[in-house]
């Protein structure tokens, strides 16, 4: 089997090892692999070279597109396996786009590296098969809120969030570029029976000084509701760049 990934910006594959920036990992030493393609369009994803490519007619506010042939490369699942082993971390982060579109050749993949705890950032419109599942140590899910541009039809299933609300390995992120998107996301954490514990409010943002600004006030809202607050630990290390 082979997998897609996004491409760094020498053009090889975006497999790298740094410090994970965000949720309950944050600050631990870890080996991303980067994986192309997604079934959401977020308007302000910081990755959009990883799905808005020439043609898709999905808004973004960056207004590019992206040439899928350069931000893409396929490669054998046993080639990508020895790529992240030759980084020597002790643990993985799968992320995208959405890694679980390319499910099979994941869990495939994931058996070759058993030694590796995984993580998967997830926007939790999907499960993973059975055979990736066990392979999962963490899931990392962003359910993406109206402020995104997604249909909630499309971001907000209701039987995906309240599965993963009920298995422990899962962790929530949100997203909030606006005080009022907390409140959203609090209605989604009583109406799915997420634990608060387990929840993040992340700020949005590709720049240091925009993620300070909103987390001065998402600090009080974390402390009304009893979310916990994640900084994006590597937009203040490397900037919003490839493979960091």
């Amino acid at each position: 089997m082979k997998l897609t990934l996004a491409t760094d910006d020498t053009g090889g594959p975006e497999i790298f090892s740094s410090l994970q920036g965000e949720g309950p990992s944050a600050g631990m030493p870890v080996a991303f692999l980067r994986l192309s393609r997604c079934n959401l369009a977020c308007v302000w994803c910081d990755t959009a070279y990883t799905w808005h490519f020439t043609g898709d007619e999905r808004p973004h506010r960056s207004g590019e597109t992206h040439d899928r042939r350069a931000n893409q490369v396929t490669l054998p699942v046993a080639k990508v396996a020895s790529l992240v082993a030759e980084h020597g971390q002790k643990r993985l982060v799968v992320t995208g786009g959405e890694p679980l579109l390319q499910a099979g050749a994941l869990a495939e993949l994931l058996e070759l590296l058993p030694d590796v705890a995984v993580e998967i950032e997830t926007n939790g419109t999907t499960a993973a098969p059975p055979r990736l599942d066990i392979r999962i140590d963490q899931y990392n899910v962003s359910p993406k809120l109206a402020h995104s541009g997604n249909p909630p039809e499309l971001a907000l299933i209701a039987e995906r969030l309240h599965a993963y609300a009920g298995d422990p390995r899962a962790w929530f992120k949100f997203v909030v570029a606006e005080p009022e998107d907390v409140a959203e996301a609090a209605a989604l954490v009583r109406s799915h029976a997420i634990p608060p514990a387990r929840v993040f409010l992340m700020p949005e943002g590709t720049d240091s000084a925009t993620l300070r600004e909103r987390e001065r006030w998402l600090v009080p809202l974390c402390l009304e509701h009893g979310f916990r607050m994640s900084d994006r630990l590597h937009i203040h290390l490397f900037g919003d760049t490839r493979g960091t």
